[in-house]
């Protein structure tokens, strides 16, 4: 089972305005995330909600994904990394970090990552632009307790560099 979880709780301070409702294509631009992971194999959808939750979920469709609420958000991303993370599937073999501002994600690209962590030993998939790791990174299961002990306003990136040796590009 892979659970995709959601990075959307951060207040775009630089934007001036909610990141997340901004209009991709004619939608909010998180909604077009969620689609993008429920048109994936990704298994379920979890997505965490911070800044503006409400105005948020009440502008989305919440069909078949599950919103968390992270009080905590102002403290950084990986507060939020840890809100999704506690609410897993208990069958979850891995987890897919999004980043709530990738609206140019595409299903297919989630789906070779998987296809990669399915096929490898690797603990870590993430993927490469112009030689440089990106986003979304897959992550085994086994990794959640280094990544519920991270702090302050950082996803994965320092585990992902401690273990460059585990990581399939």
């Amino acid at each position: 089972m892979i659970s995709a979880i959601l990075l959307a709780a951060g207040k775009s301070e630089r934007m001036k305005r909610c990141k997340q409702l901004i209009e991709i294509d004619g939608q909010p631009m998180i909604e077009k995330l969620t689609s993008t992971t429920l048109d994936s194999k990704v298994d379920e959808t979890i997505l965490v909600l911070g800044y503006k939750a409400d105005d948020i979920r009440s502008r989305i469709v919440t069909e078949n994904i599950d919103i968390v609420l992270n009080p905590d958000f102002e403290e950084g991303m990986s507060t939020s990394l840890k809100a999704g993370l506690r609410e897993v599937d208990k069958e979850t073999e891995a987890i897919l970090v999004v980043l709530g501002d990738q609206p140019l994600l595409e299903s297919e690209l989630i789906d070779r990552l998987i296809e990669e962590y399915e096929s490898t030993d690797s603990p870590i998939v993430a993927p490469v632009y112009k030689g440089q790791r990106g986003n979304p990174v897959l992550l085994d299961i086994s990794l959640k307790d280094e990544l519920l002990h991270l702090k302050g306003d950082i996803g994965a990136r320092d585990i992902i560099e401690e273990r460059e040796e585990d990581v399939s590009l």
